[in-house]
């Protein structure tokens, strides 16, 4: 055999890959870490990912980086800022003895009540047997229940959903009414040009800006590895493959195509679009371009996996199409997916039809609204109930649940109370308390989260958790509680692209694998797509996250227009060596002749408390020194950076 062919064997088959996880080869990086990075920085994706996009993802980015006009590997990602800390400091942390925990107990948790709208006799009957038959159910067969609820304040401005587990906020999304809903809308849009040196197209969609259309979004892709195919009997057409030497002949400049956008427009980057369309639905997702159909993998039972192929198999599909079964799915009866389907054909004929009779460069299809996406993804069987503070959402809500499923739209309550919504619930509390930079731990540890444009950085402390006779079990401890709150962080915050967790020094290989297997498994629930990687020999561990789209932090917060964002302003005494400084280079310059020669600096009261009560001898000494007057005046409303020096003979402003 020979190396060429052997060499070839390797590749295509399996491969030997340690239990701890870590690579055995310093020198050749993980190929699943490469493409989960290339994945994430600068892209944001649609929230149901069916299509496989990493394979081409660093292709496609810098093709995109060079139609922007940026660097073909885009903007690199700044460092973490390093804390400013002797190395002493930094080489090894250890509880903090002197000072115990923080002990808190455990109170039950009773849900928040709401009263109820007046019902009529037969709606009263119905729930009062519902609820006597759920009874019955836990009594013979007790099931351990965690309180899920849905909280929705819905406001003119700002749509808010927070998802509350035993009243403890989990997830939490923010939509305003102003901004226009562009990922995951549908466009009929027009070929402006392509580019075969960057294999793109851009695309007329109404917008400013052309969107690009890279020529791998246009070839149909595969199923992403989330998702498993399943065959179905049906009568397959022979259609030719499409590949990239075709585009050109299929899209000229000037011709029509239907496109979805995957990413909104960013910087000078215009919106990124695809062909492979996809239609989510409560329990399915609708392709209308491909006759490929799907499970979620996330769905582990193997008996419920193969009930869901017979039913998958047993729907009426139109030829050409296909359907994925989401997650939510899992124990549902079969008539609630040929009722979804059914709403989802009616949604793409309606999409067709407007197709035909609009004009280029329209919308033909818009994503839904936060209200109508939180029924979609949102209300599982678990979730107890869903409460919202509006009545015109609360009607909408209960027709839109009704079309699916009757005994579900009973769990929509309407909050009418003179109290804030969020403030009832308790979530504006945890929101100030999870948005802050510290978050504090139960156990009396805390992380510290700082992002970035491309990074988040997350440091975990011992603060003044009491470590005792074994410190080892009580670092373990800090760190697993850390675990279960950074999963949870990202969740709230949405924080996406590459993240460091800086945890504590573990020395016990096992304890490190405890805290990665944690880490894992708070990521299941996570919606976004995630790729982690074991704590290195640093003691850092590697993660990426899909981003959705822009984290709540950028959303909520605008740059800091006193700082810049630095969240730092210079000292008074650095103020006062600039001040000095540039008053030196001035009263050199000037003409020795003239004997009335008197600035007037104008600063921040903070810099005038400074230059009078510390500085004052360096500034009669300088007087004394270049035969000038200076005379200082305080105005508040100047930036505490800034100053001014002006010549009181001519008014003539000099810095």
């Amino acid at each position: 055999m020979s190396d060429r062919n052997f060499s070839r064997r390797r590749r295509g088959g399996m491969r030997f890959r340690p239990a701890s996880g870590l690579n055995p080869n310093p020198n050749r990086p993980d190929r699943e870490a490469t493409e989960a990075r290339a994945e994430v920085v600068g892209d944001k994706a649609h929230h149901d990912k069916v299509y496989d996009r990493a394979r081409h993802a660093q292709e496609i980015e810098r093709a995109e980086n060079l139609a922007a006009g940026l660097p073909p590997e885009g903007a690199a990602a700044p460092p973490a800022n390093d804390k400013d800390k002797p190395a002493s400091e930094r080489a090894f942390r250890e509880p903090n003895l002197d000072t115990p925990a923080e002990v808190q107990e455990e109170k039950t948790f009773e849900p928040v009540p709401v009263a109820e709208r007046p019902q009529g006799i037969v709606e009263t009957i119905r729930a009062a047997a519902s609820t006597m038959i759920k009874k019955v159910q836990r009594l013979i067969k007790p099931v351990k229940r965690t309180h899920k609820e849905v909280i929705i304040n819905a406001e003119s401005l700002e749509t808010r959903v927070g998802v509350l587990e035993e009243g403890k906020l989990e997830e939490f999304t923010i939509e305003r009414t102003t901004e226009e809903r562009l990922v995951g809308s549908i466009f009929k849009g027009k070929v402006r040009n392509l580019e075969d040196g960057l294999k793109a197209a851009f695309v007329d969609i109404g917008f400013e800006k052309n969107a690009f259309l890279h020529y791998w979004d246009i070839v149909p892709s595969n199923f992403d590895s989330g998702v498993e195919l399943v065959e179905r009997e049906t009568k397959k057409r022979e259609k030719p493959r499409i590949t990239q030497k075709d585009i050109p002949r299929l899209y000229p400049p000037g011709s029509d195509i239907i496109v979805q956008v995957t990413k909104g427009p960013i910087g000078t980057k215009g919106p990124r679009v695809t062909t492979n369309l996809v239609l989510p639905g409560r329990y399915l997702v609708l392709l209308p371009n491909s006759d490929q159909s799907g499970i979620s993998r996330k769905i582990e039972n193997q008996q419920e996996r193969q009930r869901l192929k017979q039913i998958l198999r047993s729907l009426t599909i139109p030829d050409g199409m296909g359907v994925i079964m989401r997650t939510v799915g899992e124990g549902q009866q079969v008539r609630y997916f040929v009722r979804d389907l059914a709403l989802l054909l009616e949604e793409w004929k309606l999409i067709q039809d407007r197709i035909k009779s609009q004009t280029s460069a329209t919308c033909v299809f818009q994503e839904p609204d936060l209200i109508e996406r939180t029924v979609r993804d949102f209300l599982t069987e678990d979730v107890e109930r869903i409460v919202v503070d509006s009545p015109k959402a609360y009607d909408r809500m209960r027709e839109m649940i009704s079309k699916i499923s009757e005994p579900a739209a009973r769990k929509v309550k309407l909050y009418n109370e003179s109290q804030a919504i969020f403030d009832r619930f308790n979530i504006s509390k945890q929101l100030d308390n999870a948005f802050s930079r510290t978050v504090h731990l139960k156990s009396g540890g805390y992380i510290v989260v700082d992002e970035t444009e491309a990074l988040v950085a997350i440091d975990v402390n011992t603060g003044r958790h009491k470590g005792g006779k074994d410190q080892e079990t009580a670092i373990l401890r800090v760190n697993l509680e850390a675990a279960d709150e950074i999963c949870r962080q990202l969740r709230l915050r949405n924080m996406g692209g590459l993240i460091v967790l800086d945890f504590i020094d573990m020395k016990s290989r096992r304890d490190q694998q405890n805290v990665y297997s944690r880490v894992k498994e708070g990521l299941r629930r996570d919606k976004a797509k995630t790729h982690i990687l074991p704590i290195s020999q640093l003691g850092l561990m590697e993660m990426t996250r899909q981003r959705h789209s822009e984290s709540v932090h950028a959303a909520v917060y605008d740059e800091c227009p006193y700082c810049k964002g630095r969240g730092r302003v210079k000292s008074a005494l650095t103020m006062s060596v600039e001040i000095q400084r540039k008053l030196g280079e001035i009263l050199k310059k000037r003409p020795r002749d003239e004997s009335d020669f008197q600035l007037r600096i104008v600063v921040h009261p903070s810099v005038l408390d400074r230059l009078r009560n510390e500085d004052e001898k360096h500034l009669i000494e300088m007087e004394k020194r270049y035969f000038g007057k200076l005379s200082f005046r305080a105005d508040p409303a100047l930036h505490a950076e800034l100053f001014k020096i002006v010549n009181v003979t001519n008014n003539e402003e000099l810095a």
